[in-house]
Formats: C-alpha cells, sequence, structure tokens
C-alpha cells in the first residue's frame, strides 16, 4: 500500500487506522469497546437487549469504513477528502446533540470531539495541499516524464490518445 502523499491524504489515513482498529475490537473484545464508550456492562443482558448484535454491526462498519478511508488516501482521493469533512461535521454535531439530550453517556462526546477534529484537520489539509500545488503544481501528480502520467502525456504528445492524460491530470487535480 502507498503511503498518502498529502497533508490531508495523512489525516485521511490516520482515521482509516484507528477506525480499523477499533472496528477490530469491536469485533474481538466488545466488552472493551463498550467501556471506552462509556456505557454500563450488565451481568446478564435482558431478553430483547440487542446490545451485542447492534455493536457487532457498527464494530464491522467502522472496520469497514477504515479500509475505504485507507484505499483513499493511498489513491489521493481528494473528492473523497472534501465528502468526508462535511459528513463528519455532520457526525460531530449528531453525537454532540446526543450527549446532550442525554441519550449517550458524557464521554461518548469524545466520539463526537474526534470526528470533529478530525474532520477540520482534514480540511485545513485540503488547505495547505491546494496553496502547495499552487505553488508547485497538484499534490501527488507524478513529475513530467516519470511513470503513468509521464507515459500518458508522452503518448498523447505523438498523436496517441489524450484521454490517458487528461484522466491523469483530472485525478490527480482532485
Amino acid at each position: 500500500m502507498r503511503l498518502p502523499r498529502s497533508i490531508a491524504g495523512w489525516t485521511i489515513a490516520v482515521f482509516g487506522v484507528l477506525a480499523l482498529v477499533m472496528g477490530a475490537v469491536g469485533l474481538l473484545w466488545p466488552q472493551a469497546q463498550l467501556q471506552m464508550l462509556g456505557f454500563e456492562i450488565p451481568a446478564e443482558r435482558a431478553p430483547g437487549d440487542y446490545t451485542g448484535t447492534f455493536l457487532l454491526a457498527s464494530s464491522m462498519a467502522a472496520f469497514n469504513m477504515g479500509v475505504y478511508y485507507l484505499l483513499a488516501a493511498a489513491t489521493e482521493w481528494r473528492s473523497f477528502y472534501r465528502f468526508t469533512v462535511f459528513f463528519r461535521l455532520v457526525t460531530f454535531a449528531v453525537f454532540s446533540i446526543a450527549v446532550v439530550a442525554g441519550i449517550a453517556p458524557d464521554r461518548f462526546f469524545g466520539v463526537a470531539l474526534w470526528e470533529g477534529v478530525g474532520a477540520a484537520a482534514t480540511a485545513v489539509g485540503l488547505w495547505f495541499d491546494a496553496r502547495r500545488s499552487t505553488a508547485n503544481g497538484p499534490v501527488g501528480a507524478a513529475p513530467s516524464g516519470s511513470g503513468a502520467a509521464g507515459s500518458a502525456g508522452v503518448s498523447a504528445g505523438k498523436g496517441g490518445s489524450a484521454t490517458a492524460a487528461t484522466a491523469t491530470r483530472a485525478d490527480t487535480a482532485d
């Protein structure tokens, strides 16, 4: 797997690793996950209490989300980075409201804060990356004449299809 090539990419990669790890913890050691979140762990669950089922589902979702974020970081999928900023801020708001409304324990605000700080870090990373790309060319772009971008550019320059060169430039500009 390739390392991120931008500041925003690193914020996405860090979140991906943590989501992957926390998803794995929830799958392998659900009681630890519940304790970290501040939820009570009764000695016995009442009939109809599907806490374990819900934890299994949300842990699997977190694990998968970690994989998606790592894939986005490895491919420098900047559109995905921007998309996550908005929705992580929405998640921050919803989780914060859940704590304030008494739906979730106070410790759950840590999850909200993690989402908000992560969204802000990615937004700041995107801003810095945009400033850097204005001065140095697109963030994550291969230098001219090397790699996929260089060979696509050469092929397009010799009367070949410009589609590959355009797609490469469009992908790195995102």
